[in-house]
């Protein structure tokens, strides 16, 4: 299918709370380093959860191709995915004859007509200002049965960059680190979110709902993601008073020289099946 899209006005990097905008050549290789460092886990899930063949899913926040084309494999040509994402530029590439991409803003938009057997996002709702209102959204849009799989980062669960401040090199990484938190959370970004979400599962009625947490340390991926992060949002460490050109400069040295023991945020997944029954079928309030 082509690419289609709804002109809502909401671009990433224009004062719209999301700090790193997809527009930016370094979000194809932050893109391509959570595809690495997320996929296995995001699938395991998501086979876990039978998806297969002949089902519908909506990919919310879809950012690059991976997640899309890896659900259009296991639905299969008499399936279907709906891929959005309020900036589709790394998206396109996975529209075909099973994904639609589609321009949408999950907080604001109505959800994809049809509803789903799964919908998924992945470090999504933490950089979304109303991600209530986004959850909201995204549970009516499920089937009775349908499984809905949030993936979202708790930086406050572990804040490190290098969990092992073992000298002055890992003690400027974690600087580093920190400024870039104190960023988000200055657009709106909840850095505590990701523990929340079984809550806020069962607070939205769904049933069976569980969560496991994941995180990767020394993954060659960790430090291509932190390199791309950096240059990303250089200017407005500097300008923020965060870091000095030199000493981002010199931690993008120590980055390259792999020397340092790179982390993530701990990513928690959390899954739940919205009720068979007409009368658990009503999503319940979010907070």
């Amino acid at each position: 299918m082509t690419t289609r899209g709804t002109d809502h006005g909401g671009v990433p990097g224009h004062d719209h709370g999301y700090l790193l905008d997809n527009r930016r050549a370094e979000a194809g290789t932050r893109f391509a380093a959570f595809a690495e460092l997320f996929d296995p886990v995001t699938f395991r899930h998501v086979d876990a959860l039978g998806v297969g063949a002949g089902m519908r899913c909506w990919e919310v926040g879809a950012g690059g191709a991976s997640v899309p084309l890896g659900l259009a494999a296991r639905v299969g040509p008499g399936g279907a995915v709906v891929a959005t994402d309020i900036d589709v530029s790394w998206a396109r590439e996975a529209a075909g004859d099973v994904v639609e991409v589609l321009r949408h803003d999950v907080a604001a938009d109505p959800a994809p007509p049809g509803g789903f057997d799964l919908v998924h996002a992945r470090l999504v709702l933490v950089h979304v200002t109303d991600r209530a209102e986004a959850l909201r959204r995204m549970v009516g849009a499920l089937r009775p049965g349908g499984r809905l799989l949030l993936e979202d980062a708790d930086p406050g669960l572990q804040p490190l960059l290098c969990p092992d401040e073992s000298g002055p090199e890992q003690r400027l990484a974690n600087r580093l680190r920190s400024g870039f938190r104190a960023l988000m959370a200055e657009r709106g970004a909840d850095l505590a979110y990701g523990r929340t979400l079984p809550r806020l599962l069962r607070e939205a009625g769904l049933e069976e709902v569980g969560a496991d947490a994941y995180f990767p340390i020394t993954s060659p991926a960790c430090a291509v993601l932190e390199a791309a992060t950096v240059r990303h949002i250089r200017d407005r460490l500097v300008a923020a008073g965060l870091a000095t050109d030199e000493e981002v400069d010199r931690h993008l040295a120590n980055v390259a020289a792999g020397t340092l023991d790179l982390a993530t945020a701990p990513m928690v997944s959390a899954w739940g099946r919205r009720p068979l029954s007409a009368a658990g079928s009503t999503p319940g309030p979010v907070r």
